[in-house]
């Protein structure tokens, strides 16, 4: 078993950013900016876009935190979107999920401009990566390509198989790994839960992407040997063991999955170090023009 190192890759890329970025910010006099949008007092939301935020700073990004209380109605938070679509100084914004009951997650994707959907949720950049086009790919696929770049991990010609079918994730990495480039050129079957056989169908997987969002859901029986196992999950669970007062697990049963593939990414530190770096290189890419030209 070999480990795909989160915090190693993330760690190395992050430095090419920081390069860029400075040169960037040399040639422009800005530096590149990031505007998150924080609803509510979710615990799990309060924690990705601190990291986010701390992150941009590493790398020599601009970065501003907007929060609201859990009341602010839908018009408020289009009205304030707007606003932020409208300032050229800003290059990427992100509205963090989930959000409140009242507010329409859909409605509220596809009122950011395309231009700084550096999340890559907007309709727009989902469909011109549909078609293999320029646009900003969904952060959490994005950091994964990347990682299988870095540890020239052979994809052309294998079966892949995506558990679970989400716009965030799986129906984006499903698209990816299919496509004619490296990584890619898999075969590529999506699975969620009401597919029939599921169990017989992982098993087939080369590559396997953990996507469904339930603790240890992919056990050892489901993986054949020698697999490459992706886990995206990051289940929270109250634990009295760490200071913050819970724990993450994935959605793969680590200590039993680790003993039959050949490369497996750990939970904490593998697949969300990357999402965070998917998420810088958008908006770097945002701010110098490269996808959509200024």
């Amino acid at each position: 078993m070999n480990l795909l190192d989160g915090k190693l890759v993330s760690a190395k890329i992050k430095e090419d950013i920081k390069k860029e970025a400075a040169a960037f910010t040399a040639k422009s006099g800005r530096k590149p900016h990031l505007v998150a949008i924080l609803v509510g007092n979710d615990g799990g939301s309060e924690t990705y876009v601190a990291s986010k935020m701390r992150n941009c700073e590493l790398v020599g990004f601009e970065s501003t935190n907007i929060r609201y209380d859990v009341d602010i109605t839908e018009n408020e938070l289009i009205a304030k979107i707007k606003e932020i679509n409208q300032d050229p100084n800003i290059d990427g914004l992100i509205v963090q999920l989930p959000l409140p009951r009242h507010i329409d997650p859909e409605r509220i994707t596809e009122t950011i401009d395309y231009h700084k959907d550096v999340d890559g949720f907007h309709p727009i950049n989902l469909g011109r990566m549909q078609r293999n086009l320029p646009c900003f790919i969904p952060a959490t696929p994005y950091g994964i390509m990347l990682m299988l770049e870095y540890y020239g991990i052979d994809t052309a010609g294998k079966k892949a198989v995506v558990v679970g079918r989400s716009n965030i994730v799986g129906s984006p990495m499903s698209i990816l790994l299919a496509r004619n480039s490296n990584p890619g050129n898999c075969t590529v079957t999506l699975t969620h839960s009401r597919t029939a056989n599921l169990k017989e169908e992982v098993l087939a997987g080369d590559i396997i992407i953990a996507a469904i969002g339930r603790k240890h859901f992919v056990t050892a029986d489901m993986v054949k040997e020698g697999a490459v196992v992706i886990d995206v999950g990051i289940n929270r669970e109250e634990s009295a063991e760490t200071k913050s007062g819970f724990k993450l697990y994935g959605d793969v049963d680590f200590d039993e999955v680790s003993k039959k593939s050949s490369w497996i990414t750990p939970v904490p530190g593998g697949v969300g170090l990357m999402t965070i770096v998917g998420l810088l290189k958008n908006t770097l890419e945002a701010a110098k023009g490269t996808v959509y030209p200024k």
